[in-house]
């Protein structure tokens, strides 16, 4: 029934989809196999795309040939650009996404695919020979071949709903879950765990009232995310989300539940996301506040179905029910599902290669929650470079790899690999030592012609960013030549409480001051005008940011050219570490547990010292 695929794709989830599409894409005969044909791409919890550094991911994704970005950007119902107030490297795009249009338009992509084939069934173990993954066997009793399998398994496996004291079966509401792999990994030696994650009650919009809460409008200006031309809504189309907050009151509520709680009763053993906490945690946590903030967003355009982001919970439901009464606006507020949480088996990341190969077993990769992520966005950059290095695996060619200082997909990968993860990992600019290099606004520059490289970025990507860095360069060249004189420039200077000039001055000397932008230069100055007024916005904006920021920029990467030389040191996999008598015994259980690939790797190892490092490196030069 099932011929021999090149690579097989387990899950249909945000990882899933980017590593099946990423793997057709370049060639490869492509199956993916989900439970429900009507659940891909589904997003399990909000309805939106991108925020604080998950905005830079999801550009990335788009800069490399996924899909993300333009899913993002034609079911977006809203548009806005996080940390406009702070300089370009914290600029965070975010959309807020029709959830059903977004799974909608995933599917049509995706069938839209050469190369790409799909089987609805459950996956209940791996077909192993030799120390390689060679295919899946379903619940169906069929054993389908591949070169490769990645494993997205999202929040399936072993997956346990709570609600109150309620427990049941489940990796996602009404959707069963999955047993077998996680026993037949432990068997083949793998490490497993548990974590655990949340999402809010869903509620009936016709009876809420908005009159009693804060609205919060999209953008005028929609950039969106990806660098190709997207169907995308006008700013006054948009459709407003609004801001309300909790109380004492409701506080008080929520505490009668604790006791009945599965999280305080000890009933959920996973670790839950630090940095999205279940409301009922916040109460617990910052008992000194006396209210919490909830984002009240509408699920899509043509429904009245609203997610209420920041009551995340695993109360009994008459206690979230009653709590909700009483937080402004939704006094009358009628319950479509309650929230709950959810405890499924991770894999600790430690045990992959670069790649998002396990080092256990060759040519089986693992994308997404599976790896103790948290996030549609973490999830479908993992999908997107497993599907990536599978191809290249099975076609005996070099892996695929970004730095830390090339991407946050880079450092995603490398902090779960290098230091592992025993809660919910989620992407942040902190996180991201480089991030004046790693900005949204420049992800294609950065990262399309690596990919094209390989296959997967498309011409028609290649030829964009080609002719983006064309214009930005001549726009930079336009300015640091184009000079002003004070009388055309200091009428306007004074407007905006800048010092005047007393002499001739280039424009692009000019612009380094923190008042003056691009924009309001082109406007005043007649010769820019001329010159570079009919320029796209967003070549304007780019070569303003390179030219603002340049020194900067400029110390950024000199910082990354010293750093490099660590991260070409490449340490041999069958290195062995016992004969380093002077190494702490605390830095040789940590490097053969991990087996850095690079002493720039093991130097981000949590737990070694700089002087292993330096044991290390003289060992090596000898």
């Amino acid at each position: 029934m099932f011929k021999k695929y090149d690579i097989i794709v387990v899950g249909a989830g945000h990882a899933g989809c980017e590593a099946a599409a990423a793997a057709a894409n370049m060639g490869s005969k492509v199956l993916l196999v989900t439970m429900n044909m009507q659940t891909i791409a589904q997003m399990s919890c909000n309805p939106a795309m991108g925020g604080i550094a998950k905005g830079q991911i999801i550009r990335e994704i788009d800069a490399l040939g996924g899909y993300s970005g333009i899913v993002s950007d034609e079911s977006m119902i809203q548009f806005r650009m996080l940390n406009r107030s702070k300089g370009p490297a914290m600029w965070s795009p975010r959309t807020q996404n029709d959830r059903m249009l977004f799974s909608q338009k995933w599917r049509e992509m995706l069938e839209q695919t050469p190369n790409l084939e799909f089987y609805q069934d459950m996956v209940k173990g791996l077909l192993v020979k030799d120390g390689f993954c060679i295919g899946v066997a379903t619940g169906m009793g069929h054993e389908i071949e591949a070169g490769a399998v990645v494993l997205t398994n999202g929040t399936f496996l072993n997956g346990v709903i709570h609600i109150g004291e309620k427990k049941f079966g489940g990796g996602r509401v009404a959707e069963k879950a999955v047993s077998g792999i996680t026993e037949q990994l432990v068997d083949l030696g793998f490490e497993s765990s548990r974590l655990k994650t949340g999402t809010p009650p869903r509620i009936d919009g016709r009876s809420l009232d908005y009159s009693k809460m804060e609205e919060q409008r999209g953008d005028e200006e929609i950039p969106g995310f990806s660098f190709l031309d997207t169907q995308k809504p006008s700013a006054k189309n948009q459709r407003s989300c609004w801001i309300t907050y909790t109380n004492e009151e409701v506080h008080d509520i929520l505490k009668t539940g604790f006791n009945r709680s599965p999280m305080y009763q000890g009933r959920i053993q996973g670790v839950g996301p630090r940095y999205c906490p279940s409301i009922e945690d916040k109460i617990n946590r910052f008992s000194e506040r006396d209210r919490h903030q909830l984002f009240v967003e509408p699920e899509g355009w043509n429904t009245v179905e609203i997610y209420v982001n920041g009551f995340s919970t695993s109360l009994p439901e008459e206690v979230q029910y009653e709590a909700l009464r009483l937080v402004p606006g939704f006094e009358n507020c009628r319950f479509f599902r309650p929230g709950y949480a959810i405890e499924y088996d991770y894999f600790p990341p430690t045990q992959l290669m670069y790649s998002l190969e396990t080092k256990n077993l060759q040519n089986l990769f693992f994308a997404g929650q599976i790896n103790g992520t948290t996030g549609y966005e973490e999830a479908a950059c993992q999908g997107l470079m497993a599907g990536v290095n599978a191809h290249l695996k099975i076609n005996n060619q070099d892996t695929f790899i970004l730095k830390r200082s090339e991407a946050y997909i880079g450092v995603l990968i490398d902090d779960l690999i290098s230091k592992g993860t025993e809660e919910p990992y989620r992407m942040f600019t902190s996180r991201a030592e480089f991030r004046t290099l790693l900005r949204q606004d420049n992800a294609d520059l950065r990262l399309t012609g690596l990919s094209h490289k390989i296959g997967l970025a498309s011409h028609e990507r290649m030829e964009k960013t080609v002719s983006k860095q064309r214009g930005v360069n001549k726009i930079k060249e336009i300015l640091t030549e184009v000079s002003v004189e004070p009388s055309e420039i200091n009428q306007w200077l004074n407007t905006i409480n800048e010092t005047p000039l007393s002499q001739k001055q280039k424009t692009g000397q000019l612009l380094l001051r923190p008042g003056v932008d691009l924009k309001g230069l082109v406007y005043t100055v007649e010769k820019l005008k001329d010159q570079i007024g009919s320029f796209e916005e967003e070549l304007l904006m780019q070569a303003e940011i390179q030219l603002k920021y340049d020194v900067y920029i400029e110390k950024e990467k000199e910082l990354v050219q010293r750093m490099s030389q660590l991260e070409n040191l490449m340490i041999p996999d069958t290195f062995n570490y016992e004969n380093l008598s002077a190494l702490s015994n605390e830095a040789k259980q940590k490097f053969k547990r991990i087996r850095p690939q690079t002493l720039g790797q093991a130097s981000r190892i949590s737990g070694v010292n700089p002087s292993d490092i330096q044991i290390l490196m003289v060992y090596m030069g000898r």
